[in-house]
């Protein structure tokens, strides 16, 4: 491969996805021409609701290989093609010369982006940080803030409840299992579990009871097995942190296009964030339960969970008004460390192919 286009793409790699998935493959064309693959997780992940979590991803990641094309003095002009199914959608990137392009400022906190899912300062951000990082989303997008205590703590009970629906559905408990690496500070394609945010002792019982489906119903249902995780990996972190964020779009996103953008919208902001030296972590299941609840489109097979994501989506409106209907991205962010367990990414050369012996098709229809 092209020196050049392995450095943009080694860089374009460390784009944030749900869960670690990287749902993303590269098919190198020539030095200056390549295709991402996406796939979504839809069929397996209850949290990748019409596959649209990973098209969010997607966008992510094709922001941070055209930031890192600018590195090279190069400009990446991105089409989505036809003829692939919905489920992976295909884009192909050219790069194109640009001698008087300056390199994007975002290409140096590529690396250093991640989650933080310990306790922040609950110090406010200045007026100038919240106007930084509305200018990093653009004027079609706006970012709304929930920073006082008690909007923190009615942010911290919306995910409490929200976080009672993902530790007693077994949709989820499947996800948990897969996604978790445990006895590890960096993972390449899990979630390490030292980076969870909880307590060693709370870490080696959450190890146990995820096991098996039916220690977790014992455990949840005699022993509140819920209430620790739930405390420590939701309702504290709400609280501290210098504020919520609701980042919310024109329009309600609808298909691949729509949510491939607003990927785009949420990486720049995330890694303007970052370099202010903010740390940020996402909270979008419950915008994802919401959007279960708005469509009516039954997730689980445990008894009550519809009702709960109802009361969720209610919360949410109740919390941020109409505009929680037609948001894309929810976290907080605030002052803190640097994470010293995080996800990292698998190698370029597993994530790469190069043609012409392709294994990459095209459906017959249209997406």
């Amino acid at each position: 491969m092209d020196a050049i286009l392995a450095d943009i793409l080694d860089l374009a790699r460390w784009a944030p996805s749900g869960d670690n998935t990287q749902p993303w493959r590269f098919e190198v064309l020539g030095s200056r021409l390549l295709r991402v693959h996406g796939f979504d997780t839809r069929d397996h992940c209850v949290y990748d609701l019409d596959g649209h979590p990973s098209h969010l991803a997607h966008g992510a990641l094709l922001e941070t290989l055209a930031i890192a094309a600018t590195t090279h003095g190069l400009r990446a002009t991105i089409q989505r093609l036809g003829g692939f199914a919905e489920e992976q959608p295909c884009w192909e990137v050219t790069l194109e010369e640009a001698p008087r392009l300056a390199p994007d400022p975002l290409a140096a906190f590529i690396k250093t982006r991640s989650v933080q899912r310990r306790p922040l300062s609950t110090r406010p951000l200045s007026p100038e940080q919240k106007a930084t990082l509305q200018a990093a989303v653009g004027p079609e997008y706006q970012v709304q803030w929930k920073e006082s205590f008690a909007e923190r703590l009615a942010m911290a009970r919306l995910l409490f409840a929200n976080s009672k629906i993902r530790l007693t559905i077994p949709e989820a408990y499947q996800v948990h299992k897969a996604v978790i690496q445990w006895n590890a500070r960096f993972s390449e394609d899990k979630i390490p579990d030292q980076a969870l945010g909880a307590d060693a002792l709370t870490r080696k019982l959450m190890a146990f009871v995820l096991q098996s489906w039916p220690r977790v119903e014992f455990f949840n249902t005699w022993l509140a097995g819920t209430w620790g995780p739930r405390l420590q990996l939701d309702f504290i972190p709400a609280l501290a942190c210098g504020a919520h964020f609701l980042i919310v779009a024109p329009a309600r996103p609808r298909g691949v296009d729509d949510w491939a953008t607003a990927g785009r919208v949420v990486q720049r902001f995330w890694l303007t964030a970052t370099s202010l030296d903010l740390k940020l972590q996402p909270a979008h299941t419950p915008l994802v339960f919401a959007a279960y609840a708005r469509a009516d489109l039954a997730f689980s097979n445990k008894s009550g969970a519809m009702g709960q994501a109802l009361a969720i989506r209610q919360r949410l409106i109740q919390l941020w008004g109409p505009a929680a209907e037609g948001s894309i991205f929810m976290g907080r962010v605030g002052r803190g460390a640097q994470p010293m367990s995080r996800s990292t990414r698998m190698p370029l050369e597993k994530l790469t192919h190069v043609a012409p012996t392709s294994p990459f098709t095209r459906e017959e229809s249209s997406p």
